[in-house]
């Protein structure tokens, strides 16, 4: 009995030990299939969370959450996680406050459900180059629940800063063409491929004389119809200046209304630059024309010929003034007076185009009588501490006259004010006779300031009149040579000169105009990083172009790279001039060019090996208009005074050396800041063989 229920417990134990195992197998697999499916959905998330991430950076889009309950903003990461939550009141400072607030009423909208979804413009805080950063929102619903209600908006930003820059550009750019186009000092047109007139600007249309702009463009005004531009040939043209005569006497177009704007006996003299637009096969797109009426130029130039006569007369009149004045001072025994406080020196003359005698204060003192010095001390202390008001002292003085008597002056002097309103100097008469001394004292000065202006516009004048008359004379020449009897062998050489005097010509009115901007300091530095070791030779060779290929031209560059901060277009004009000038005249020998870098100053050497300049000759090598010294030509005679005027503007310095029958050397010096600098390797190792050898 006891045998049977041992067995009997031991088979249940069995059972049990078989329903354990069973479960525990079933357990373990059920495990494993679980982890599978976990995996492959970890898996085929992280994937779809991949392709979110692409389509978000390549959209530029961030994705938030708002929840109704918190009223919290929440940034979602790529990878649906949330990144950073904000209360409503930071939320806010990502945006304009006005954008915002229309966000909140299209989110509290959703919520109430007025709408579904919201598509908005909102403008961030944050700047992107100076733009601000724009963000087109979508705002719709997210989640709601079980009884319908909002509890979660979804909101997709999108960055379309790019699209409103691109727009902004393009709405400037529209606007200065329009701007540039209406305001231009010049007349100017557009034409199409065909010849019609698609836009022209107010001062064209007072040039042409057309009363009515958009009749004329309403109408499909055509080139041909244009008295100035007829005769272009717009499929073979290119760019081109251009200059006429038209006689509207001879004009009958209806478009024009020559009678009704008084130009039926008008003859005008214009010139313009004609500049076609074509695509890369070379095809005509448009024609843009730009000119303006030379007619006052012309009228004005010859006005300039009949007064020039006018003008040495008057010259010489007030020559022979100023020589009667002199003469009027020494027979007189009148003397002017100039104090300088800042050099305590006392200036007096009887000429008014020189100085004679300059006193120091310790020999003015002594020049007075003991009892007036105390007076003259005085006097010198109220000039030296600049004082606004008039001086008047009468003091007797040690010097005696032929009679042997002690002279007593009287000095009137006046103080002399700058640009600021400060006293530079004092200036006045001194003589025996006050009345007399004021009234020559006035009429000393007003006759030099007009002796100073009249000689100034005389010598300006006229040597403009000879610059211009020379190579326009040669023109009107040899173009007349064309209507009379002639070999027609010779017209090559008739054409040659017509075009080397109107170069020539051209010439010297780009440099007046150039000097004209110097003298009014019109014209703009702008600095840059420039690797100067990379143009210097291009720049020389430039100036020495049109040199005797028999001279040999040597560019010296030290470096191999070299990048200062300066301007290179002004630079490089002044480095071009000056090799032309060194070549000008120099048949044999060489020219040669360097430069260097030291302590803040570019430094550029320009010599020749020519005949060079008598030492007499060169205190005139930066006058204007000076061509030739002793047979050392100087170019257009404005050449030299040009690269002065640069090169002091730019804070430099230029100085010229020259000995007869031995060459020039030129020494320009501009300050400028060096970013990197890199010798040659030839270079580095001679310094440093100069140096141990030193």
């Amino acid at each position: 009995m006891i045998e049977m229920s041992l067995w009997s417990l031991n088979h249940y134990a069995l059972a049990l030990s078989a329903v354990l195992l069973v479960a525990i197998l079933v357990v373990v697999l059920y495990n494993r299939v679980y982890m599978r499916r976990a995996n492959e959905a970890n898996a085929r998330r992280k994937e779809q969370n991949a392709h979110l991430a692409l389509v978000l950076q390549a959209g530029r889009l961030r994705i938030w959450k708002y929840l109704p309950a918190t009223r919290h903003y929440l940034f979602l990461s790529e990878e649906g996680t949330m990144e950073q939550r904000y209360n409503p009141i930071d939320f806010q400072q990502f945006f304009e406050r006005d954008d915002f607030e229309r966000l909140r009423t299209a989110i509290f909208d959703i919520c109430e459900g007025k709408q579904n979804s919201a598509v908005l413009t909102l403008v961030s805080n944050a700047k992107d180059d100076a733009f601000l950063r724009h963000y087109e929102m979508t705002v719709s619903v997210d989640r709601r629940d079980s009884r319908g209600r909002v509890t979660s908006i979804l909101g997709i930003q999108h960055d379309v800063t790019d699209e409103y820059r691109r727009l902004e550009t393009v709405n400037q750019l529209l606007l200065r063409y329009h701007t540039v186009f209406s305001t231009s000092l010049v007349d100017m047109l557009y034409y199409d491929n065909k010849g019609v007139l698609q836009d022209i600007n107010e001062r064209a249309c007072q040039a042409f004389g057309v009363p009515n702009r958009e009749y004329v463009l309403n109408n499909k005004f055509l080139l041909k119809n244009n008295p100035f531009f007829g005769d272009v040939n717009l499929e073979t043209m290119d760019n081109t200046r251009t200059s006429c005569i038209v006689d509207f006497g001879d004009y009958t177009d209806p478009v024009y209304h020559i009678d009704e704007l008084g130009l039926a006996d008008k003859k005008m003299y214009y010139e313009s630059t004609i500049n076609p637009i074509r695509d890369a096969d070379g095809n005509l797109e448009g024609v843009y024309m730009a000119g303006r009426d030379i007619t006052e130029m012309v009228v004005s130039y010859r006005r300039q010929k009949e007064g020039a006569e006018k003008l040495r007369k008057v010259n010489e009149d007030i020559r022979q003034y100023i020589s009667n004045i002199n003469y009027a001072l020494r027979i007189s025994d009148i003397r002017m007076v100039n104090y300088y406080p800042k050099s305590f020196t006392l200036e007096m003359s009887d000429n008014i185009t020189q100085s004679q005698m300059k006193l120091s204060q310790l020999r003015c003192i002594r020049l007075a009588t003991p009892r007036f010095r105390r007076t003259v001390s005085s006097v010198l202390n109220r000039m030296d501490h600049l004082s606004p008001y008039n001086i008047q002292v009468n003091i007797e003085t040690e010097i005696r006259d032929k009679k042997g008597r002690q002279i007593w002056l009287l000095f009137n002097l006046v103080p002399m004010v700058d640009a600021d309103g400060k006293v530079e100097r004092y200036f006045g008469m001194c003589r025996n006779m006050t009345d007399m001394v004021e009234t020559e004292n006035r009429l000393a000065v007003e006759t030099k300031k007009a002796q100073e202006t009249e000689l100034l516009k005389q010598s300006f004048l006229s040597n403009m009149s000879y610059e211009i008359r020379t190579p326009l004379n040669n023109v009107v020449g040899f173009a007349g040579l064309f209507n009379s009897p002639h070999d027609e062998a010779d017209e090559p050489a008739f054409v040659e000169q017509i075009k080397t005097n109107s170069n020539n010509m051209l010439t010297l009115v780009n440099d007046v105009m150039l000097l004209s901007s110097l003298d009014a300091n019109m014209v703009e530095y702008r600095k840059d990083d420039i690797d100067f070791a990379q143009i210097f030779a291009s720049h020389c060779q430039m100036g020495w172009s049109n040199a005797n290929p028999q001279i040999k031209t040597i560019i010296d560059n030290p470096y191999e790279s070299l990048v200062v901060n300066i301007d290179m277009e002004h630079v490089g004009k002044v480095i071009e001039k000056l090799c032309w000038l060194s070549a000008l005249t120099l048949k044999e020998g060489y020219a040669k060019a360097r430069y260097e870098y030291r302590r803040g100053e570019l430094l550029i050497t320009i010599e020749d090996t020519g005949d060079g300049i008598p030492e007499e000759g060169m205190a005139h090598i930066f006058d204007r208009f000076v061509h030739n010294i002793d047979n050392h030509l100087l170019g257009t005679g404005l050449d030299l005074p040009i690269v002065q005027a640069i090169v002091r503007q730019m804070g430099g310095t230029i100085e010229i050396e020259s000995k007869l029958h031995q060459g020039t050397t030129a020494w320009v010096s501009i300050p400028c800041e060096a970013k990197n600098i890199e010798r040659r390797r030839e270079e580095i190792t001679a310094n440093t063989t100069e140096n141990m050898l030193l």
